[in-house]
Formats: C-alpha cells, structure tokens, sequence
C-alpha cells in the first residue's frame, strides 16, 4: 500500500519523485481515460451517422418529437455549468476556497436542473409510446411511424449514457466540495478538481454534439 508525503505543501503518494511527476500522471492517466470515454461516444456518433444516412425521412420525423426549446435551454445549462466549474478551480488557485464552493454547489445544481429538464422529457414520450426499437408502441400511430423505434432506440442510448455521465460527474463535484470545505485543496495542489472539471467539460461537450444530431436533425 502507498503513502503519501507532504513536499512544498502538496500530498505526493511514495512512488511519485515529487509534485510534478505526481501531477504530470495523473493528467496523462486522466485524459487516457477520457479518450475511452470519447471513443465509446465515438461509436454511437458513428453508428447514428450511417443509419441517419439511410432512413433520413425517419430520423427527421421522429425528431418532430422532441422539443427543441427543452433541448436548447439544457444546452445553455451545461455551458454555464463549464462557466461555474472553470470559476471553482480559479477560485481555489487564488486561495479564494470559499468562494469555490459555491462555484462548485452552483455546478451541481446546473448538473439537477438538466436532469430534471430530460425526466420530464422521457416520462412526457413513454406517455406517448416512444419507446425503442420493437417496443414501441404509440398510441395514434401511422404507417409512417413503423420504424421510430430505430430512432428512439438511438436517442435513448446516447441522450441516457450522457445523463448518466452527467449523474457521475455531479457526484464527483460533490466529492471535491466535501474535501475543498474540509481545506484539502490549496493554490498548489488541486489536481482533483482540475481532473473532475476536465471530465464535466467533456460532459458539456458531448451534449454540444448530441443537441443538434438529436434535436435539429429535421
């Protein structure tokens, strides 16, 4: 089992040289990780893109079901919650922790609110039948609705592996808040908070992406 030893105020883990080689691993570590996660993202973009390619009269008619207007306003969510994040990392390299805090308690509550905002998205379409795949089942369907649930069988995996994501990443700013408030975190070491931002970030990005293939397609 490793310890870790304090140099220059920073926690370093035995098997680091110093700070830097501490916080230079992890930055690679983290980013092969988000390289995974955008790979996984990758498929699913890929696999739209080749059906959208196919049936485009279907995918534009099943976006017809989705409210543009929600979809945007959850855009405008996640980019000030990058804003907000951003600020809690600035805050505590300026020694300003309180102040992160709160940067970080307003993220979380951005993060609520876009999930909040795809509740009533999905539970407003399983009133309507939207299911996906073969399980679909609308309860004024025409032949031209025979195969949304292609469509809803995309816009359920990608719209609910991203909120997922969304979930994760709240819980890990949650964890960051615990430890900034217990006064883990100075302007020399807050690599946690930096790898935890980078994830929301990319979160943010995803959804940027997922937005218009999901919403304007039509």
């Amino acid at each position: 089992m490793s310890t870790s030893k304090l140099i220059n105020g920073v926690p370093v883990a035995s098997h680091f040289r110093d700070g830097a080689h501490q916080y230079a691993a992890n930055k690679e570590g983290l980013w092969l990780f988000m390289v995974t996660e955008i790979l996984m993202f990758g498929g699913l973009f890929v696999g739209y893109v080749i059906f959208h390619s196919i049936y485009p009269e279907m995918f534009a008619e099943g976006a017809k079901y989705l409210d543009w207007r929600l979809g945007f306003v959850n855009t405008l969510v996640l980019i000030f919650s990058s804003f907000t994040m951003a600020l809690g990392i600035y805050f505590i390299q300026v020694k300003q922790n309180k102040k992160a805090t709160i940067a970080l308690a307003i993220t979380v509550i951005c993060g609520a609110i876009f999930m909040a905002i795809k509740y009533f998205e999905y539970t407003h379409k399983f009133h309507l039948g939207l299911y996906p795949g073969r399980y679909l089942h609308m309860h004024e369907g025409t032949p031209e609705h025979a195969n949304l649930g292609m469509y809803f069988g995309f816009y359920y995996c990608m719209s609910g592996l991203h909120g997922i994501h969304v979930l994760i990443g709240m819980g890990l700013i949650v964890w960051v808040i615990i430890k900034n408030m217990r006064g883990d975190f100075n302007e020399k070491y807050f690599t946690p908070v930096e790898g935890v931002g980078i994830f929301w970030h990319i979160i943010d990005l995803i959804w940027i992406f997922l937005f218009p293939l999901l919403y304007l397609v039509g």
